[in-house]
């Protein structure tokens, strides 16, 4: 599973910045995003995303925690101007992961549909685990399951797909310890699946996720919002077309 394409041209975060804010996708992703921050992680400093883009996620996570220090890289300048305009009082930097330096910097780190784009997803991941104070935590999520891959992942320039188990292995050997791990977008798998065979069988249009009408939006959104429900009342569905985990720190010497 390999990607040839260059990732992400200037007219993507332009497009993402645009849909963002009312699209199904982005809005269930925050809420479960928030919801998790809140219930397992619980109180922090000062939090850093890698690969922000635009700054939506950012600045929810801002709305959510307004005295906590905010900060976001994102390895493309064209995706940062975006994200400056989101949310002014945060700092922002160009960063390319695989390179980060940073020691015992962050209370929480987020990786949110980033390390599947990264080839040395292994390093970017001990990095992380070095960027966070004793304790820290690192919340990320990543597009789920081998059997889903497609000409859409093509497209997103994805070089994987995961595994539950092969995520939570490659956390463990960058030095951390699992405490959360649960599938979503789980109830719209067969959606995903049948949607799949027909991009391998038609010509794949990247734009139709942004344009679909705005009551399978709305009803998408429902959806989510059901998966969200289940997950409060500590349901975890092991199929999903999307993986979150969450992990703390190994602090042993």
């Amino acid at each position: 599973m390999t990607s040839a394409r260059t990732p992400f041209p200037e007219k993507t975060f332009a497009i993402l910045a645009n849909a963002e804010a009312s699209h199904w996708w982005f809005r269930a992703r925050n809420r479960i995003l928030l919801w998790a921050l809140a219930t397992r992680i619980g109180r922090f400093k000062n939090f850093l995303e890698i690969g922000c883009g635009t700054g939506f996620v950012l600045e929810g996570v801002s709305k959510a925690y307004p005295d906590v220090e905010m900060h976001g890289s994102e390895y493309y300048e064209e995706g940062l101007s975006y994200a400056r305009q989101r949310l002014p009082s945060a700092t922002f930097s160009q960063l390319d992961a695989t390179k980060m330096t940073e020691k015992e910097r962050y209370d929480v780190i987020g990786a949110f549909d980033v390390i599947e784009h990264i080839e040395h997803d292994q390093l970017v991941l001990k990095n992380l685990c070095n960027a966070l104070t004793p304790n820290g935590s690192l919340i990320i999520s990543v597009p789920q399951h081998r059997w889903l891959w497609s000409e859409v992942d093509e497209y997103a320039c994805h070089v994987r797909r995961y595994t539950r188990s092969e995520l939570a292995k490659k956390i463990r050997d960058a030095g951390l310890s699992v405490t959360y791990s649960t599938s979503f977008v789980s109830f719209l798998v067969p959606l995903m699946w049948v949607s799949r065979l027909r991009a391998r069988t038609n010509k794949y249009d990247p734009m139709a996720e942004f344009q679909i009408k705005s009551w399978l939006n709305y009803s998408l959104e429902q959806v989510m919002k059901l998966e969200l429900f289940l997950l409060k009342l500590g349901v975890r569905i092991p199929l999903g077309g999307s993986l979150l985990m969450i992990a703390k720190k190994n602090n042993r010497k």
